[in-house]
């Protein structure tokens, strides 16, 4: 198996990245952000463009100003996102990985993942297949992840990925496209019940616009479809990009750097009281490298609460405390401490939330409370996204969608049913595609919005009595079976072909 130690060419990057940056640094930067934008303005080809299927399908609005609408939607949802499906997506990668993104490996990690992604989304895309960009995204995950675990010295696929986080993202892909396909047929049925203007029910006719009131309620399913996948779909990217700027610059990226100083003192007075608490229930205070390597080993899903857990928590918030009190704001520190602090600050958070998950924090309520706190405010400061990230990715969805939509949208509007979408199936399926992708953002859950539209339009033509084609079904059904093991296999070949290229370039 491979060795993977940071050769000169890294550490010359590494070290450029706490000094005044230099052409390799922008090169590498350019480089990885380049490739995030590229994968969501891929997935505007699948995702976006499914927002606007019915709108452009039914002749609503003509294309250019539908796509436009929707991404001035798009842009709002990604403005408002909470970040929480961002960082929900990250928690699926391995954790040394996370920590160390600017090394090789970690370099190997953020280009194997989104070529795979890039690659399969065009495949599907090329074929007007309305495959899903975040099975594609967790399947080069995951497959990066088991490459990892068995390439490193443990060879355990177990503490390759967040096993459980996994559970709770696919677990969320499966159930979606069902609630999709059973809401939006329900839906249509009591549509048809209250609603007795036969117009609603009837396919578009030639390049004739439905009627005024038709066209507002198509206008706001579109809205709605469109604002909620910037919420959700538009934060996957983000999450990569706020990564590769932690990597590549640190020293600017690190720590949300506009936290004042009552941010900054508030921490460092929680991490100095729960030094104490967590000191009582291990063995000491253990610091330094070796506090860090246990909490890196503790949050790995083969991780188990110990009392070197403790002693190491206890030392690595006697270390935040003793680097903050004295600073005004994270400005004032030196560069070269901000990626220690964000090292520190990230695995206390996840240390404190998988020991409460466990049930091993503090009885005391009140202690427990502060115990939490500080996680909480540990993750403002590590978990945030520059809004310069977000308009650049609501940007790259918008133009993705305006170039590639024509074969999605016949792919939904005329190819599911036996029949041609009516204006109420696409209202019906929008709506309820709108609504569960709005309840997985509340619960940070990244799902697809392909997936739970496409099943919407499925679902409308079943309750519709309709028919559907099923060779477009078999074809889709298809796509979504192998996205998840293609992309896994994809992301874990690249990841072990771009580790011997490294190799090969001089890594001892």
């Amino acid at each position: 198996m491979w060795a993977v130690p940071a050769n000169q060419f890294h550490m010359e990057l590494l070290a450029t990245a706490y000094s005044d940056p230099t052409f390799l640094t922008y090169f590498f930067l350019v480089l990885a952000i380049g490739m995030a934008l590229g994968f969501e303005f891929v997935n505007g080809f699948h995702d976006t463009a499914n927002a606007v299927a019915t709108v452009i399908y039914t002749h609503t609005l003509k294309p250019t100003p539908a796509v436009v609408w929707s991404g001035i939607w798009n842009l709002i949802g990604v403005l408002t996102s909470s970040g929480a499906v961002a960082f929900g997506v990250v928690a699926l990668l391995p954790v040394e990985l996370v920590l160390n993104v600017g090394s090789s490996a970690g370099f190997a990690m953020v280009f194997s993942l989104l070529v795979s992604a890039i690659v399969w989304n065009l495949g599907t895309w090329w074929l007007g297949l309305p495959a899903s960009s975040s099975h594609t995204l967790i399947g080069s995950i995951i497959g990066v992840g088991v490459a990892n675990a068995l390439i490193g010295p443990s060879h355990s696929v177990t503490d390759g990925v967040n096993w459980a986080k996994a559970q709770e993202v696919g677990l969320g892909l499966l159930i979606s496209p069902l609630i999709g396909f059973a809401a939006a047929a329900l839906l249509l049925i009591v549509l048809k019940v209250l609603v007795k203007n036969p117009e609603l029910y009837r396919a578009p006719e030639g390049e004739k616009a439905p009627p005024l009131w038709i066209r507002g309620i198509l206008m706001l399913t579109c809205t709605g479809v469109s604002f909620a996948h910037g919420s959700n779909d538009g934060q996957k990217g983000m999450g990569l990009i706020v990564l590769i700027l932690v990597g590549i610059l640190p020293g600017t990226f690190a720590l949300k750097m506009s936290a004042d100083n009552q941010t900054v003192q508030g921490i460092a007075r929680e991490a100095e009281a729960l030094s104490a608490i967590f000191e009582k229930s291990g063995s000491g205070r253990i610091q330094g490298t070796e506090a860090n390597n246990i909490l890196s080993s503790f949050i790995k899903p083969s991780g188990k609460p110990d009392a070197d857990v403790f002693a190491a928590l206890a030392g690595m918030c006697d270390d935040i405390s003793a680097r903050l009190k004295n600073a005004e704001t994270f400005q004032s520190l030196p560069p070269n401490e901000r990626g220690d602090i964000r090292t520190d600050l990230y695995l206390v958070s996840k240390a404190i939330q998988k020991l409460d998950k466990s049930g091993k924090l503090d009885n005391d309520p009140a202690v427990r409370t502060n115990q939490m706190a500080l996680a909480k405010h540990a993750d403002a400061l590590t978990n945030y996204i520059p809004d310069w990230v977000k308009y650049a990715v609501a940007l790259a969805l918008g133009l993705g969608t305006m170039i590639g939509y024509k074969r999605i949208v016949r792919t939904v509007g005329e190819k599911i049913g036996k029949d041609h979408l009516t204006y109420a199936q696409g209202a019906s399926a929008e709506a309820v595609a709108m609504s569960t992708i709005m309840v997985a953002d509340h619960f940070g859950l990244p799902i697809s919005t392909t997936h739970v539209l496409s099943s919407g339009i499925a679902g409308t033509m079943a309750a519709n009595a309709s028919g559907l084609q099923m060779a477009t079904v078999r074809n889709i059904l298809l796509a979504w079976v192998l996205t998840l093991p293609v992309c896994i296999f994809l992301g874990a070949a690249l990841f072990a072909a771009a580790l011997n290229l490294i190799a090969l370039l001089g890594v001892s």
